[in-house]
């Protein structure tokens, strides 16, 4: 009898158990309520039964899943049982994973050398099958002989040179007519014809990315508001009568012109004129946006 009244029976089959001996059918059908009842694929019954067959080698432990069998005796050890109760189920569980380990690993030291050697023979195919793939890849990418190269109709004409081999001259060169031919050919040689090349002059003009360094330092980093004629740069030695001067003046304009609107397309700088023919006033964006 226990302190709450109740009374625990301990199943005669567990009291001097040993999974040595052989299946007590008997035993099984009298303890089969009191232990977990499993559902695994090729068995289906109580835990005792399950190590009893398996003991007996007549259940195929083969096709257990470890996982499903300890996701099912995790389970039945939540629900409420005495405690020597789940200790049995927990030693028949250890018996029925080391009965289910024996089918994996080797037992006698023979059999498991005959496994480590046929391992390392297994370890070694795989190892050269390896190496024949990237042969046969890097084979795969030499051209090949019809589709990439193509031989000569002459079979002598395509034999490969031996390396290092002299080359045998069929012909005997007459140097002292290979001399003359030479020195007549020489001679005989048209005058060069030397025509003079056509190059333009070099004109002495601003530039556009001269007017947009110039536009950067007087307004952007200023951060003041120029008229668009105080960004021209100034007419030094101005000559009315000299083409040259008035082509060097009119380009100041040009650049600045084309840099400041190339400016203020990009966001650098913003153009306002207030009235038709009145001066163009040039800020930077952020300055204008905030006035």
């Amino acid at each position: 009898m226990s302190a709450d009244g109740e009374r625990s029976v301990t199943p005669p089959c567990w009291k001097t158990w040993d999974p040595t001996e052989a299946p007590d059918h008997k035993a099984i059908t009298e303890t089969a309520g009191q232990t977990p009842h499993l559902a695994l694929a090729g068995f289906a019954g109580p835990l005792e039964q399950l190590l009893v067959l398996a003991r007996a080698q007549k259940c195929d432990l083969a096709k257990l899943s470890l996982r499903d069998f300890i996701e099912q005796l995790t389970g039945a050890l939540r629900r409420e049982a005495p405690i020597h109760q789940k200790a049995e189920w927990v030693g028949m569980a250890s018996w029925v994973v080391l009965l289910r380990s024996r089918l994996l690993l080797p037992t006698s030291p023979t059999t498991q050398t005959n496994a480590e050697a046929q391992a390392q023979t297994l370890q070694a195919g795989l190892v050269a099958l390896q190496q024949m793939q990237a042969l046969a890849t890097w084979l795969n990418t030499r051209p090949q002989l019809g589709q990439d190269v193509f031989a000569h109709a002459n079979p002598e004409l395509c034999a490969p040179e031996p390396l290092g081999a002299p080359t045998k001259i069929h012909h005997q060169p007459d140097i002292i007519e290979f001399l003359w031919a030479t020195i007549a050919l020489l001679d005989d040689a048209p005058p060069v014809e030397r025509r003079p090349v056509y190059r333009p002059l070099p004109l002495d003009l601003h530039t556009v990315s001269e007017a947009r360094k110039r536009i950067f330092c007087l307004v952007v980093e200023a951060m003041q508001t120029k008229h668009l004629q105080d960004l021209v740069p100034p007419p030094t030695g101005l000559d009315p009568s000299d083409a040259k001067s008035m082509r060097r003046h009119k380009s100041g304009w040009t650049s600045t012109l084309v840099a400041t609107l190339e400016m203020a397309k990009q966001g650098e700088i913003t153009l306002a004129q207030k009235n038709l023919f009145d001066t163009i006033a040039v800020s930077k964006a952020g300055l204008a946006l905030s006035s």
